[in-house]
């Protein structure tokens, strides 16, 4: 790491732990205790959903005595399966969660950084309101991003944004049911010119500041942000996140030893 990068790094978690000192009075604490060690996580106070329905959970055990049954090397580590806590050696586990859904809470500001505490979900194709799952929660670990990967990242979710308004275009057209003339497929191609010119030069999608600043330092999952509500991160304990990151998986990336949540306590 080069002098004016490792100088940027250090502002930068200087900046996050200086912030984290100021909120942490007035916002929940939760400790997660796993076979490996403690993970202590600071809820939002901008997701209220998410973070009363985590507390909840916490308070009645729900989380006490499941594994982590999702385990992916510089992405996450996840959890949340009530089955687990039964486990079955070489089952594959993540069918199940709470039995009900929560309403996003998104927010431009809290993003999928290094340590975020998000809520996993059905993907778009089965949830397009991106409600989130009950009690599968996942840890973001991800990786260091240069702005070079985020132009590229970039491009890429406006390449399928534009995709999925245009499938969507067309499914409209095809409910329409009427014949496809010539004028008509002259209609559509004008429709398709004016979506693309104004989400060229509209609506692109672009990196905050923000964003970039902590991609490149501490790194995360950006293209993640916007899809999936992240409720909290970890205030202590990265250091067990990242071992859970690494231990051997099998094909389904469940761990082939079970890390299990002796316990999930609300510390405050």
């Amino acid at each position: 790491m080069n002098r004016n990068k490792l100088i940027k790094y250090l502002i930068v978690c200087i900046t996050i732990l200086t912030g984290c000192n100021k909120i942490e009075s007035n916002r929940h604490l939760v400790k997660i205790t796993t076979n490996l060690g403690e993970i202590e996580v600071m809820l939002y106070n901008e997701t209220p959903k998410h973070t009363d329905n985590f507390i909840n959970l916490a308070d009645n055990q729900f989380y006490d005595g499941i594994i982590f049954h999702r385990v992916i090397k510089n992405f996450v580590i996840q959890a949340g399966d009530p089955e687990t806590k039964k486990s079955e050696q070489g089952k594959v586990y993540g069918d199940k969660d709470s039995g009900y859904l929560i309403d996003p809470e998104f927010s431009d500001t809290i993003i999928h950084k290094f340590g975020a505490i998000g809520m996993a979900r059905e993907s778009d194709n089965i949830n397009p309101q991106k409600l989130s799952s009950g009690s599968q929660f996942y840890i973001v670990v991800g990786k260091v991003y240069t702005n070079e990967e985020l132009d590229k990242l970039e491009d890429k979710i406006n390449y399928e944004k534009l995709n999925r308004i245009k499938q969507d275009l067309y499914r409209k057209i095809s409910e329409e049911n009427t014949p496809l003339t010539d004028n008509k497929i002259k209609e559509i191609s004008i429709r398709i010119e004016n979506m693309i010119d104004s989400i060229n030069v509209n609506h692109p999608f672009k990196f905050t500041s923000k964003q970039r600043e902590i991609y490149t330092t501490i790194g995360g999952i950006p293209h993640l942000d916007g899809g999936y509500t992240v409720f909290g991160e970890v205030v202590k304990g990265m250091d067990v996140v990242k071992r859970i990151s690494e231990v051997t998986t099998d094909q389904n990336d469940r761990p082939l030893v079970d890390i299990t949540i002796k316990q999930v306590k609300k510390i405050r």
